[in-house]
């Protein structure tokens, strides 16, 4: 479900364990994420958005458009 922050992950050349520093998590709940075990909380998508430059839908797979509104 969530493959689309791995992907920007390994673009942006960032390991897992630099990714969880930057949410506050364990590199096992960001691991988490990625496989689309446990559900990103709300306020983690934002700031994944927001780390990216990329639009909260576009994490979600709902466009192949990476643009946020402005």
């Amino acid at each position: 479900m969530y493959q689309r922050i791995r992907e920007l992950r390994e673009n942006a050349e960032k390991t897992q364990v630099e990714m969880s520093r930057v949410l506050f998590c364990s590199q096992r709940v960001y691991s988490n994420y990625e496989r689309g075990d446990i559900d990103i909380p709300t306020a983690v998508l934002i700031k994944l958005a927001d780390f990216y430059d990329v639009s909260v839908d576009y994490i979600l797979g709902r466009t192949d458009n990476p643009k946020r509104l402005k």
